[in-house]
C-alpha cells in the first residue's frame, strides 16, 4: 500500500536513534564518569585506613627528649589575693620538667602566674600543690602548660 504522494505507509512512528541521543547529552554535558572498580575502592580503603594506624602510632612513639602531661585536680581561693592550685603531673624518668600555673577572674584574663620546676630526680607521677599570688580577685586556677626544659 501506498499513500496519495506516493509514499509508502508505515504503522509505528519514527523512534529516534538512541545512540544518537546519547552522544548528544555526551558532547553537551560530557561523558558520564566511570565508578572504581571493587577492587580498586578495596586497595584505597585499605591504604587509608593503614597511613591513619601509622599515623597515630607515630604520634604516640615517646619523643627522645622525654614526655610530660598534667591534669587539674583542683584549686582553692583561701583569701583574696591568693590561689592554692592542686595538679598532677606524669613526666619520663630522668627528665626536668616546668609547668606554668596560673589564675584567672571572671572575664578569663590571668590574675596570677608561676612557673614550677620538677628536676629529674622528681618522681616520674606526682601530685603538686601551688600558692599563686594574684593582682586582682580570681575565681579559678590550673596548669597551662607543661613541657620538657632541655638541659644542654
Amino acid at each position: 500500500m501506498s499513500t496519495s504522494e506516493g509514499q509508502p505507509e508505515t504503522s509505528a512512528p519514527h523512534q529516534p536513534d538512541v545512540s544518537t541521543s546519547d552522544s548528544r547529552l555526551a558532547n553537551r554535558y560530557g561523558a558520564p564518569k566511570r565508578r572504581l572498580s571493587r577492587r580498586t575502592q578495596i586497595i584505597g580503603v585499605s591504604a587509608a585506613v593503614a597511613a591513619g594506624v601509622v599515623a597515630a602510632a607515630w604520634m604516640n612513639i615517646p619523643a627522645s627528649t622525654g614526655t610530660v602531661t598534667s591534669k587539674d585536680v583542683g584549686y582553692t581561693l583561701p583569701e583574696d589575693g591568693r590561689v592554692t592550685v592542686d595538679f598532677k603531673v606524669d613526666k619520663s624518668a630522668g627528665s626536668t620538667a616546668a609547668c606554668a600555673i596560673q589564675a584567672l577572674n571572671e572575664s578569663y584574663a590571668v590574675v596570677g602566674w608561676k612557673t614550677v620546676v620538677l628536676g629529674p630526680d622528681a618522681p616520674e607521677s606526682s601530685t603538686q600543690r601551688v600558692e599563686l599570688r594574684t593582682d586582682s580577685p580570681a575565681v579559678t586556677g590550673g596548669v597551662s602548660s607543661c613541657w620538657i626544659v632541655d638541659e644542654d
